[in-house]
């Protein structure tokens, strides 16, 4: 496994993250693994030397941090592994207990540290842009949040550029500690980031871990009716609408695959992976060939001919994913 720096600090990372919205609870989502069946995935990954992973408190309604703190506990030391927990969507139905008010950061970064069993997260994410919220309160709070101690780093996810960049420059103006990497939705099949949010990470030197870089599997050639996720995954339905743009990119993409002699997931990992500003995309596993697929794609060289063969049938689209 290859270690890159994370944007402008001294953390080192795996090349891949593990994403951990697949582990926690059935009772969430039908497609989630319950504890028994997630921790050989975390196992492996770290067998494959993975130190990066992802969850959120809104995983499982916090089971999802419970098992991966609990697997983490008994497979690693916690100085050997990056944890990254995210705050921002409802966890139950009172007024509170969402959002990036000071009220619900405080408390949140406190419930994630004891799911987790542990005194610290490396890195504390926003989990969406709060429009109800000021930013000078959100970014009191998570500064708050670092200088107890309880987070060595912050991150932010998907919103827009101008969002992201009012927040950076306000953590500058003020002295407070500043957003190190960014999350956000970025695939062959959407790179809307490509035009703001990817040129502004690379001139604030900000870490960048894309989520869903096989598009919920369909980069890979999963179909709505071959997996509970694909068929169930009302917002992915959303996000993939572009049914005659998406079929080509899909096409060109077996295509490459074809012609390496490698399953679409290493070529559409391998793209993603290599595009400029990129530092460790994240990925899920809920079935043993997932990680070593993906792995296999780190290590996947495109040609020039065959990035352009892949990004050709790309046509601009609707934004997704900032809700």
């Amino acid at each position: 496994m290859e270690y890159v720096q994370f944007g402008s600090t001294g953390l080192r990372v795996s090349r891949l993250a593990l994403g951990c919205m697949t582990y926690g609870s059935p009772e969430w989502r039908p497609w989630v693994l319950d504890e028994a069946a997630s921790r050989p995935f975390i196992q492996q990954a770290l067998d494959h030397g993975i130190n990066f992973f992802d969850t959120a408190d809104m995983y499982s309604l916090g089971a999802g941090e419970e098992v991966l703190g609990r697997a983490l506990r008994d497979y690693a030391q916690r100085e050997d592994v990056v944890i990254a927990t995210k705050v921002y969507y409802p966890m139950n139905d009172h007024p509170n207990s969402r959002g990036l008010s000071r009220k619900h950061i405080l408390a949140s970064i406190d419930a994630s540290l004891r799911r987790l069993g542990t005194d610290y997260v490396d890195l504390y994410i926003i989990h969406r842009f709060d429009p109800l919220t000021p930013i000078d309160e959100t970014l009191a709070a998570l500064d708050t949040v670092v200088r107890s101690g309880k987070a060595r780093y912050i991150g932010a996810s998907s919103m827009y550029a101008w969002q992201f960049m009012a927040m950076l420059a306000r953590q500058r103006e003020l002295g407070l500690a500043r957003f190190v990497s960014m999350q956000n939705h970025y695939n062959l099949i959407y790179r809307e980031e490509e035009r703001e949010m990817l040129p502004l990470c690379r001139h604030e030197q900000i870490a960048v871990t894309p989520w869903s870089p096989l598009a919920r599997g369909r980069l890979a050639g999963a179909q709505q009716s071959q997996t509970q996720r694909a068929a169930t995954d009302n917002l992915a339905q959303q996000w993939y609408d572009q049914q005659a743009m998406e079929d080509a990119i899909v096409a060109a993409v077996a295509q490459v695959a074809a012609g390496r002699g490698v399953p679409p997931a290493q070529v559409a990992i391998a793209w993603a992976a290599t595009r400029p500003g990129i530092t460790a995309p994240i990925v899920g596993a809920s079935k043993p060939h997932h990680l070593p697929d993906a792995i296999a794609g780190i290590a996947l060289q495109l040609s020039e001919e065959e990035v352009a063969i892949l990004e050709a049938p790309y046509r601009p689209r609707p934004i997704a994913g900032h809700d």
